[in-house]
């Protein structure tokens, strides 16, 4: 089982899948989705997929971000509705073209 099927799997199953694997485990009800699916894919050596930025300097985004909320602040604060606008399509552009250089890495 790959990690993304764990992902994909409801909380029912992955509790079972769970006990079933170790069934001394207790506060398994209690777990959220996410500390299920890491649990079990530990117990399973599921390896753990990371994610990747390609073809963009991440680096330069990120700081572009950073400048651009403070251009949003202060429109803000200046009650300035075009530029507010502006600068919130700008960092909508930005976060998005981030999101899309984001690849899982392949293992």
């Amino acid at each position: 089982m790959e990690y993304h099927e764990l992902e994909k799997t409801t909380v029912n199953r992955l509790r079972e899948l769970l006990k079933e694997q170790d069934p001394d485990i207790t506060g398994v009800s209690g777990l959220k989705k996410q500390e299920l699916v890491d649990l079990l894919a530990a117990k399973l050596g599921v390896a753990v997929p990371s994610k990747v930025v390609l073809g963009v300097d991440k680096a330069s985004l990120k700081s572009q971000i950073r400048a651009c909320k403070v251009q949003r602040d202060a429109a803000i604060r200046d009650r300035d509705r075009a530029r507010i606008k502006d600068t919130r399509r700008q960092l909508h552009r930005l976060r998005r073209s981030l999101r899309r250089a984001t690849v899982v890495a392949a293992e």
